[in-house]
């Protein structure tokens, strides 16, 4: 009976990671689109505090409904260090990364080595990072470099340090997430959302203007509102899930898969066209998917293989 149940809570834990992964993909692809036309007519700091104190609010009262205590000290702490890394330095480098002339596809290549911080971040911790992770973080970054192909790549020095400190804060954050010790779920994302939207309006009141609500489009409202729901609620919490509950790899693969998704949404709805590089990189997005979830088992049983076959030579009579 133990072992029934057993296969039961693993198999639960296989879909629930499915299904996390496709949402953190999907989701998050298509915010690239959304976060483009929430800009159009909010300040990207501005947008950004927003987003995430409301949100933040929202999983506060959803917290406080199921039960929890608001957390004590420390835990408010080490939730506002890794809010303070990811919602606040991260998403609003790279937001001013571009800003400051970093073109779109530099920004879509600097973005995927965010996996390989993580991941070196684990090693550096005592856990075992697979070769074949590596690997596929490898080729995930070849794919997503071609197909980054499509954008432009101009670039200026104060932009290039923004964006590559953008990924660096990220995977700090992330690593700290899965080591620091935080409240349930819930409010820890209410913690961390709540303090790194905080510190996101205090910033914006030194570099950018209060912007008129009445100025902000019923197209950018709709995308923020969006990025409310999708982008952080659903989509950011399935990550911070997912660095509890897979391999650093694996929950960073994101990276190289949303520019994919991102691309297809902007053919979809934004005119854009697909050229050859699409067709080269895809594969080997592909390729590095699975490399990252079936790399492990596929040497194990290459291992397995070549571990009967000289066993069985070795048991042959000589001749």
């Amino acid at each position: 009976m133990p072992g029934i149940f057993n296969d039961q809570a693993a198999r639960r834990r296989s879909i629930g990671i499915t299904i996390a992964l496709l949402l953190v993909y999907v989701v998050w692809g298509t915010t690239y689109f959304a976060i483009s036309v929430a800009m159009e007519s909010m300040p990207p700091m501005w947008m950004n505090a927003s987003r995430f104190i409301l949100a933040g609010t929202i999983m506060l009262g959803v917290a406080l409904m199921r039960g929890h205590r608001l957390p004590p000290p420390r835990q408010w702490f080490n939730g506002a260090v890794v809010g303070g890394l990811m919602v606040f330095l991260a998403l609003n480098m790279v937001s001013y990364a571009q800003k400051l002339g970093i073109g779109s596809g530099l920004m879509a290549t600097v973005v995927t080595t965010m996996p390989m911080w993580l991941a070196l971040w684990t090693r550096m911790g005592g856990e075992r990072v697979p070769l074949t992770s590596w690997l596929g973080l490898g080729v995930g970054v070849v794919g997503a470099m071609l197909l980054a192909l499509e954008g432009d790549f101009s670039a200026t020095w104060s932009g290039t340090l923004l964006a590559f400190a953008g990924p660096l804060a990220w995977s700090i954050g992330s690593y700290a997430s899965r080591k620091l010790v935080l409240p349930p779920p819930t409010m820890a994302a209410a913690v961390q959302w709540l303090t790194g939207g905080a510190l996101g309006a205090l910033a914006a009141l030194g570099f950018e203007s209060m912007p008129a609500l009445g100025e902000v489009t019923p197209r950018a409202w709709a995308a923020w509102a969006y990025l409310v729901v999708m982008g952080t609620m659903v989509a950011l919490n399935a990550y911070l899930w997912l660095l509890q509950n897979t391999s650093a790899a694996l929950a960073g693969s994101y990276s190289f898969v949303n520019p994919a998704v991102a691309l297809l949404v902007g053919v979809a709805f934004g005119g854009e066209a697909l050229t050859g590089w699409v067709f080269a990189a895809l594969p080997l997005i592909f390729m590095a998917l699975g490399l990252i979830l079936y790399g492990k088992a596929a040497t194990a049983l290459l291992d397995g293989l070549l571990g009967r076959r000289v066993s069985s030579a070795a048991a042959e009579p000589p001749r």
